[in-house]
């Protein structure tokens, strides 16, 4: 069961992680990464962003390349919330498939 300080940490990192993924890919044309849900560790030292890429033919490339550069995004959103925060917890990126997930249902349900 997720704690209200947990919660409230989630959607403060969820916030900040779109903020800082939208500048970065707003170099890169024509590709969408959005934070869809950031889940936080009971001790608040790990959280666990997941990540919706589109075009999602794209998705692990972009992945690997976030994850490559966890340590510089981690300082990009410690230097965001050294107000609210004390410590940064380390970043893990997943990718979010539900998207697709729900588009194949739609198209099985279509024939």
């Amino acid at each position: 069961m997720e704690s209200t300080r947990q919660a409230k940490i989630a959607r403060l990192i969820q916030k900040e992680l779109s903020e800082i993924l939208r500048l970065e890919t707003a170099k890169t044309h024509g590709i969408l990464v959005s934070v869809s849900s950031v889940k936080v560790s009971p001790d608040l030292s790990i959280a666990r962003a997941y990540l919706s890429i589109f075009p999602s033919a794209k998705g692990q490339e972009i992945l690997d390349n976030i994850n490559r550069n966890a340590r510089t995004i981690r300082y990009e959103l410690a230097q965001r919330v050294r107000f609210q925060l004390r410590k940064t917890p380390e970043l893990t990126f997943h990718l979010d498939d539900s998207l697709d997930y729900i588009e194949n249902i739609d198209n099985l349900l279509k024939q």
